[in-house]
């Protein structure tokens, strides 16, 4: 059983799938693990720590050749693709319900392709919640971008001067990235505003030292999965009147609010910044699935009114280094899921609830039920 790692060739993109560490339980496993030259070079995990962890060092073109699973961060090129052995198996983001073409290239090439978004969020499958881990650092992450480019500090000060008031921050979406911006924004000493359209997450708000703020949009709740509903029309112009008075008090906003496999929604208008205080910085977690705030750009950081945009995408990939180290363990929790002990072998178990849920093409066909229904 062969194990190939890649790096992706995305600018900006400095996460790697496999560190020596996570390595180093797949050769005890007893699987050959072939990686990439200079693989984890930009992140200091040097070829060396890679040899010592029983790992073999190739070229790009003949781990494609021989992997029987890739692993590697982002979606696949078609020149990788066609180099990939019919047969293999595929694991990265894939972004399954935004790349058509993609998908059906994968099928055609009788690759069998797990996409990391697709894995459940059930207890389970939780080490192996790649989707989660990233979130996270992304959370945290903005919070820093915001630090560093506001005019004042976060915490509350009493000095001979006199005394400074905290930062206010209000965080947009209770999921794993909003709940961990939430945590950073509240120990760098900001006072904290959260809001989320399921009413269930109020309670872990509030556990974090942030206070909810409610307002009435009648039925909304979650999907099986945890994620938001899509609110209608109405519900988004009752919420955007909501927020429209925390944002002008604020000092940070940070959106978070995406929906799986759909444009994000857009609840941060240029009527809403046009009120907020010059000087003051918004962050668009959401920007690389459409954007939660109006005139965001991907990849951008702009100033409208005063107010500071900042739509960088890949949050995670600023912090590569836990980026990497959390990715990989997931990856190989993923791998040890599917392990047959006796055969010594990596298989796809069609019946496993998890494979079911993030297996995307196997056998020349698309077997994603979600996936199928979309």
């Amino acid at each position: 059983m062969i194990i190939g790692v890649i790096k992706d060739t995305q600018p900006g993109e400095d996460r790697i799938a496999l560190t020596p560490q996570a390595a180093a339980r797949l050769t005890k496993r007893g699987a050959q693990v072939v990686i990439e030259d200079a693989l984890g070079a930009e992140l200091h995990f040097g070829n060396d720590l890679f040899l010592k962890s029983g790992v073999t060092i190739s070229t790009r073109a003949d781990i494609l050749k021989a992997a029987d699973i890739l692993l590697r961060v982002r979606k696949p090129s078609l020149e990788d693709i066609n180099g990939l052995k019919p047969g293999a198996t595929h694991i990265s983001f894939l972004d399954p319900f935004n790349e058509k073409d993609l998908i059906n290239t994968l099928a055609s090439k009788n690759i069998s392709a797990i996409s990391l978004e697709m894995i459940p969020r059930t207890t389970l499958a939780q080490k192996m919640d790649a989707l989660s881990s990233q979130a996270s650092l992304a959370g945290y992450t903005a919070v820093i971008l915001a630090a560093e480019r506001i005019k004042k500090i976060f915490p509350m000060m009493t000095t001979p001067a006199g005394t400074i008031p905290p930062a206010r921050v209000f965080i947009v979406g209770a999921g794993v990235a909003g709940l961990q911006a939430i945590a950073t924004a509240k120990r760098l000493g900001a006072r904290v505003e959260a809001f989320d359209t399921r009413p269930v997450v109020k309670e872990q708000v509030q556990s974090l030292g942030a206070k909810f703020i409610e307002i009435d949009l009648g039925e909304t709740g979650q999907t099986k999965g945890g994620y938001a509903n899509a609110l209608t029309p109405e519900q988004l112009v009752k919420q955007r009147e909501g927020m429209a008075k925390v944002c002008a008090a604020s000092d940070v906003v940070i959106t978070t609010a995406q929906l799986f496999g759909r444009k994000a929604p857009v609840i941060i208008t240029k009527e809403m910044i046009a009120r907020m205080k010059p000087g003051s910085v918004l962050v668009d977690l959401a920007v690389e699935s459409g954007g939660n705030i109006e005139g965001s750009e991907s990849g951008k950081e702009i100033v409208a009114n005063g107010v500071r945009i900042i739509g960088f995408a890949n949050l995670p990939g600023k912090a590569a280094i836990d980026a990497s180290e959390m990715l990989a363990s997931n990856l190989v929790n993923f791998i040890e899921h599917s392990w047959n002990k006796e055969k010594n072998t990596f298989e796809l178990n069609l019946d496993d609830e998890i494979i079911k849920g993030c297996l995307i093409t196997h056998n020349g066909n698309i077997v994603n039920a979600a996936l199928k229904r979309a």
